[in-house]
């Protein structure tokens, strides 16, 4: 298991480290603040990040929202009124300073689990979470609960249960990573979920209208009819 802890205390990374070292864990990394935990997390792509969420400048659920690459993740912070906030975006687990030996075994156990029935893959499958925050909202979200991503202006509005937030994402760099097998570019400003299509019917100039299981009404454009067509088999 590869592991990055991020805590701008050094003290604290060290208890985390000197923990860890118990455990067969590989340390790849220690970042003290966000842009050395981002740089580190795309580079390295560790299994799991021990993460504080009081940091300067920028603090864990904010870190989270930067990145394209998401690994499991364990918050660690001394500061109890943010639990509730770490159990709403279902993160893997949440230790308390200071850290608990057996917590901490739990936690790597849930970790091991979780990587032993997902595995590493270069696209987003239906099983990834994805974080998302909105104000101060925030979820990790199965993809297989998203139905559609919708472009506005430089976010996306990301639909899923009764929510709609907006996250400062591109259209385009969300494509790239979603597996074309469950998600389809229906038009310039939309992805939809495959599995939520509750019906198609024709549209104007050739295109199709696409209604999902939720009523939301997406236009395929003609560009993209046919390649909708041979996809459902049409």
């Amino acid at each position: 298991m590869k592991a990055i802890i991020i805590d701008d205390e050094r003290l604290a990374r060290q208890e985390i480290k000197t923990i860890l070292a118990k455990h067969d864990v590989e340390i790849l990394q220690e970042c003290a603040n966000h842009v050395e935990a981002i740089e580190a997390i795309e580079n390295e792509r560790p299994d799991v990040i021990f993460l504080d969420i009081q940091m300067p400048e920028k603090n864990g659920f904010e870190l989270l929202q930067e990145l394209s690459y998401m690994p499991q993740v364990v918050f660690v912070t001394a500061y109890d009124e943010h639990a509730l906030k770490a159990f709403e975006v279902n993160a893997l687990d949440y230790l308390m300073k200071p850290i608990d030996e057996q917590r901490m075994e739990s936690a790597l156990n849930k970790v091991r689990k979780n990587l032993k029935s997902s595995g590493k893959h270069d696209k987003y499958l239906p099983t990834d979470k994805i974080f998302i925050k909105d104000g101060d909202k925030c979820w990790f979200v199965e993809l297989s609960e998203i139905r559609m991503f919708s472009s506005v202006g430089n976010y996306v509005q990301v639909f899923f249960s009764n929510f709609k937030p907006l996250v400062l994402k591109s259209l385009n760099n969300l494509e790239e990573k979603l597996d074309e097998k469950y998600f389809f570019r229906a038009n310039r400003k939309t992805i939809i979920n495959l599995n939520y299509i509750d019906k198609i019917e024709p549209g104007l100039n050739n295109s199709l209208v696409v209604y999902l299981k939720n009523g939301e009404e997406v236009e395929v454009s003609r560009r993209q009819s046919v390649r909708f067509k041979n996809i459902m088999s049409l």
